[in-house]
């Protein structure tokens, strides 16, 4: 049985370039790159390297640039080291209700210490407006969090606009770009934003390793303390081989973006062509909106999601319902309740199809058929 991934927006594969990095630098650069000695300079030139690569990447000096423990770390330094560090000019959060629970659930903790947050409600297609930003803002505002790329749907939320908006006021903006970076062109200058979170495991890096980019003037609390790590934004010695093939998955993915980005495009109408040969009845979720290129959301009427992915996965097929993170909630996602409201039935019965590295058409057609035979199966 040929088994194929199509699961690329909860982790992707690791590249084999990126893990010939890896092993190269953890077999023979141990040093602390906090040493002055010579095994120390090695370890600190191969981050000091890194950082420039991954800072040109997003338009941003190599200053801006801290290395955490992957996208949850880099959200909740934004989150709550914004807070912290801005609660004596307002104790006022925007967001929106489709976050990942790495923001989510960090709006809902500093809810219980006084903080208060508007959560924006989205359109069926997933998208906030500015408009809706400009609403919202008053003058006790210190945080505007909202995602790029939503990692259910794929829908890219009007960010530019956003930080444009956002031009003197005393509001920092932060954007969760963990499902987006690697796979669309990101500048944070052209973007406006002041903080910007990452992860390796997204775009064919490591676990365990990302980033925040922080504008110069932009200040966070730390959440950690110890060693002056990270310009002592972030304590802890720094994981010297996972920052050096994070780099390289950068220099990949800049490469190979368009080019990837087309083929992406190509198998989303793979996948609607082979529905639409087969008569499966289907509905594309977010069809009306901008969305990210390797993710589509398809709700299948009359099938139920945890025996339509049981039957996938016996027939090889990986796939998901939503965030990798929820994975195992008997909760409906919350992304599509707030798109469509709790007593959709979409609920129920929408895929998440995610492509990257090792796809080709030929993939994408024979999961699309499987998927077909399966639908057609439990839906007599």
């Amino acid at each position: 049985m040929e088994f194929i991934y199509l699961d690329h927006a909860a982790t992707t594969p690791i590249h084999p370039k990126v893990s010939k990095v890896y092993k190269d630098v953890m077999d023979t650069v141990f040093g602390n790159p906090s040493s002055i000695h010579s095994f120390g300079r090695t370890s600190r030139k191969l981050i000091d390297d890194a950082r420039k690569t991954i800072a040109a990447a997003i338009n941003a000096d190599p200053t801006e640039i801290i290395f955490t423990s992957g996208g949850t770390e880099a959200d909740n330094i934004a989150v709550f080291g914004t807070a912290s560090n801005m609660k004596e000019k307002g104790n006022h959060i925007i967001t929106t209700t489709i976050e990942h629970h790495a923001v989510l659930h960090a709006c809902k903790e500093l809810e219980k210490n006084g903080f208060q947050v508007t959560y924006l409600p989205v359109d069926e297609n997933g998208r906030i407006t500015a408009r809706q930003v400009a609403e919202a803002l008053t003058e006790k505002t210190i945080l505007v969090t909202i995602m790029y790329g939503n990692n259910e749907v794929g829908t890219v939320q009007p960010i530019k606009e956003i930080g444009e908006l956002l031009i003197g006021h005393q509001a920092v903006f932060h954007s969760d770009a963990v499902q987006a970076f690697g796979i669309v062109d990101l500048d944070v200058n052209e973007l406006q934003v002041d903080l910007l979170s990452t992860s390796a495991h997204k775009l064919n890096g490591p676990k365990g390793v990302g980033f925040l980019y922080q504008r110069k003037g932009v200040q966070t609390t730390p959440l950690s303390y110890g060693g002056e790590q990270e310009r002592k934004r972030r304590a802890g010695t720094e994981n010297v081989p996972a920052i050096a093939s994070f780099a390289e998955a950068v220099t990949i993915a800049k490469a190979e973006m368009v080019g990837n980005g087309e083929k992406y495009v190509r198998f989303r109408q793979i996948l609607r062509s082979v529905f639409d040969a087969q008569n499966i009845s289907y509905e594309v979720n977010a069809n009306d909106a901008d969305t990210l290129p390797h993710v589509v959301n398809i709700s299948f009427p009359g099938t139920d999601i945890e025996s339509l992915l049981v039957n996938m996965d016996m027939a090889g097929i990986a796939v998901s319902s939503g965030s990798a993170c929820t994975a195992g909630s008997l909760e409906p996602s919350h992304v599509l309740s707030a798109m469509y409201g709790k007593d959709s039935t979409k609920l129920r019965n929408s895929v998440r199809f995610s492509f990257g590295l090792g796809l080709e058409e030929d993939n994408v057609k024979q999961a699309a058929l499987t998927t077909a035979e399966i639908i057609d199966r439990l839906v007599k």
